[in-house]
C-alpha cells in the first residue's frame, strides 16, 4: 500500500509540473578531488533534462557562467566545468610553488537554483564564494534569464520595451529607498556610481517577489556595505517588460 501510495504521488508531482509548462531538472554535483595541492572546488547546479533547444541554452549558459568564475588561464581555450577546474587548480599550484609559506588553501564554492519561472521566462541564480588568498573572500550572485518559448538566453535590456523608461523608474525607486533627494546627485550618501550618474546592475532577475536589482560588493559601494539590491513588486515592473504573444 505504502509503495501505491508513493508511486501515485510520483505521478501526481510529474502531472502537476507538466500542467504548469514547468521545465524539468535534476541536480548536478561536481567537486576536485581531494589532495594536498588541491584548491576547495564543490558546485552544485540544477541541470535542465531534455534535448529541446531550451534545455541545452540554459546547460550551455550555465557552462559558459562556472567557467567564467573558474578561468585563470585567459590564453587558452576552455570549453568544460572540468577545464576550467583545472585552470583554478593550476593557478593555487604556481603560486603555492611561488610562496610556499603565505599561501592559503583556496576556494570556490558555487550553488546554482531557479528563482523563478513561469510560461515566458525562467532564470536561475547563481551564488558563488571564491577565496584566492587576501583578507577575505568574494561573495556573489549573478542571474540568468531565458525565454522560454524562443529557448534563448537573455540580455538584460531585451527584458524591457525600452531601457531607459526602466532605469529612470528604477532610480526613483533607488532615491527614495536610499533616502537620496532627487535634486542631489545620486552619489550624495556615499555611493560610487561612475560619473556620479544612476544605472542598472549588470545582475537583474526574476523572483518570486518581483525583479530583482543587484548590485554585488565593489559595484557601487565598499565591500564593508556589502551586495546593494531592491525588488520591484511583479505589479510594478509588468508596464515596462516586453509583451509576449499569447501562443
Amino acid at each position: 500500500m505504502k509503495h501505491l501510495f508513493c508511486s501515485l504521488l510520483s505521478f501526481l508531482l510529474v502531472l502537476g509540473c507538466t500542467n504548469e509548462n514547468k521545465l524539468t531538472f535534476e541536480p548536478l554535483h561536481i567537486e576536485n578531488e581531494a589532495c594536498d595541492l588541491c584548491p576547495n572546488i564543490e558546485i552544485n547546479l540544477p541541470q535542465a533534462l531534455g534535448e529541446e533547444k531550451l534545455a541545452k541554452t540554459i546547460n550551455t549558459a550555465l557552462t559558459e557562467a562556472i567557467i567564467s568564475l573558474l578561468l585563470f588561464e585567459e590564453e587558452i581555450a576552455v570549453t568544460t566545468i572540468d577545464e576550467a577546474m583545472t585552470s583554478f587548480k593550476k593557478a593555487y599550484i604556481a603560486l603555492q610553488e611561488q610562496y610556499d609559506d603565505e599561501a592559503t588553501n583556496w576556494e570556490a564554492n558555487i550553488e546554482g537554483s531557479v528563482s523563478f519561472e513561469n510560461d515566458d521566462y525562467l532564470t536561475i541564480a547563481l551564488d558563488s564564494y571564491l577565496f584566492t588568498g587576501g583578507a577575505h573572500g568574494y561573495t556573489s550572485q549573478q542571474f540568468l534569464n531565458f525565454d522560454k518559448k524562443k529557448g534563448i538566453e537573455l540580455e538584460n535590456s531585451q527584458l524591457f520595451k525600452n531601457e531607459a523608461d526602466f532605469q529612470a523608474f528604477a532610480e526613483a525607486v533607488f532615491r527614495k529607498k536610499e533616502q537620496i533627494p532627487q535634486e542631489k546627485p545620486i552619489n550624495y550618501t556615499g555611493f560610487m556610481f561612475e560619473t556620479d550618474s544612476f544605472y542598472l546592475p549588470e545582475n537583474i532577475g526574476f523572483t518570486s517577489e518581483g525583479l530583482k536589482l543587484l548590485y554585488n560588493p565593489y559595484e557601487i559601494a565598499s565591500y564593508a556595505d556589502g551586495p546593494i539590491e531592491m525588488v520591484l513588486p511583479h505589479n510594478e515592473i509588468k508596464k515596462y517588460l516586453v509583451e509576449k504573444s499569447k501562443d
